[in-house]
């Protein structure tokens, strides 16, 4: 089973989306990076999915686990 998950990429035509793999349409678009962020962080949140945070050139910035943790921290 495909593990789920949430990107905050940049817009195609400006902005940012979130987008969730395999989808055929973006699930939000914000002007700015925090807005995506903060509503894609809601939305993985609710999901239960993995929050994956993207800068302009593509590489990742930053990550939330809302979900299974592969790797949950010890304490």
């Amino acid at each position: 089973m495909p593990r789920k998950e949430h990107h905050v990429v940049p817009g195609s035509n400006g902005g940012w989306d979130v987008v969730k793999p395999g989808a055929q349409r973006v699930s939000v678009h914000t002007e700015t990076k925090k807005e995506a962020i903060d509503q894609g962080r809601r939305i993985s949140q609710n999901q239960g999915s993995e929050f994956i945070i993207h800068n302009k050139d593509g590489r990742i910035s930053g990550s939330d686990s809302h979900g299974n943790d592969p790797f949950p921290p010890k304490g």
